[in-house]
């Protein structure tokens, strides 16, 4: 293990651009790379992506391993595998981070078996032990009661998948110089076992809560499925987009992907109304990085008021229809036009 050195992130690009999840993890690699005193790499595969490398290097990179091939122009897990392991294998880092997105899981837990390593899958936190150079996996467990740090302490690279949106990218600097290297891999068509027929795009579906500008979120304090309509009109009204805590999905008031939470999405909006939401910690550590936090509830001594940026003491069903009504008045002023980001 001793010839494992540096840390690398895999950086993963979708129509022509590099997703925002590999950017954040440009940050926290940057991190855990100054600690190490080692390189932070990006490694990107694909077709017609040489031209994002020096976009890699704006964002922290020392350098940046490519493999651009016609082969690669759409994910499949065996040929972005062997593309990985190809560069695994022949410089060996001893970190290696993926987001935490479909591909990024596919792509990593395929990885971590044919290296015959560990994997730390939807990690929330990421540090290193500087002295024995182990990396500091925490993710929550038992139903987000509790954060559990996870080591990989005989096998390298130390893998880790990280969700979106709880990392920080850093800002862009093009001043910044590293090298790019550009690798060869032996990659047929012919020798895929699976093919990419069609891509087809849900272009109806609103954008997903990580994505969302403005969020409504709701708890039990909303009393029942009939009081949390509430919560629907009002996003409804300010065109935003609904979510909230673990109770209301088990209780079926809303879909699990609608979520947010240690077990959930973790978001960062410019506002985000947490609306009869007590301010459980699992809750809290989903949402607690938006720009600008507004907390409903008629318990003063709610946790929720803590990492809110206004509260409002009171009775949910009271307040929240009175907002409703003060929206519509001010959207008809606009002429029909709402924003606030």
């Amino acid at each position: 293990m001793e010839e494992n050195q540096g840390v690398w992130v895999f950086i993963e690009v979708n129509d022509g651009k590099i997703e925002g999840v590999s950017l954040e993890l440009l940050g926290a690699g940057r991190k855990l790379a100054d600690k190490l005193e080692v390189p932070l790499s990006g490694v990107m595969l694909g077709e017609g992506v040489m031209p994002l490398a020096n976009e890699v290097i704006y964002a922290g990179a020392d350098q940046v391993y490519v493999v651009d091939h016609p082969v690669l122009k759409d994910y499949r897990t065996e040929s972005f595998m062997k593309g990985v392991c190809t560069l695994a294998e022949k410089y060996k880092p001893e970190i290696f981070l993926y987001g935490a997105t479909p591909n990024g899981k596919d792509l990593a837990s395929a990885v971590a078996t044919d290296l015959s390593t560990g994997l730390t899958a939807d990690t929330t936190m990421l540090d290193v032990d500087i002295e024995k150079r182990l990396l500091e996996a925490s993710r929550p467990a038992f139903g987000g009661n509790i954060m559990a740090t996870i080591l990989c302490k005989k096998h390298r690279p130390q893998m880790a998948t990280v969700r979106p949106k709880v990392m920080k990218a850093l800002e862009m600097d093009e001043g910044r110089k590293g090298i790019i290297i550009e690798e060869e891999l032996e990659l047929r068509e012919e020798d895929m076992r699976t093919k990419v027929l069609k891509i087809v795009k849900d272009v109806t579906k609103k954008a997903s809560l990580a994505e969302a500008h403005v969020i409504v979120a709701g708890g039990k304090g909303l009393g029942d499925i009939q009081g949390f309509q509430l919560i629907h009109e009002l996003a409804e009204v300010i065109g935003a987009s609904v979510g909230g805590t673990r109770d209301v999905v088990e209780a079926g008031w809303l879909k699990h992907e609608q979520q947010i939470g240690q077990t959930g999405e973790t978001v960062t909006p410019k506002i985000y109304f947490a609306i009869g939401i007590s301010g459980a910690i699992q809750h809290v550590e989903g949402m607690k990085n938006s720009e600008l936090i507004i907390a409903i509830n008629k318990d003063p001594n709610a946790p929720i008021f803590d990492v809110a940026t206004y509260g409002l003491v009171g009775d949910a069903l009271d307040i929240v229809p009175k907002l409703i009504k003060q929206f519509k008045e001010l959207s008809k002023e606009k002429g029909g036009e709402m924003s606030y980001v």
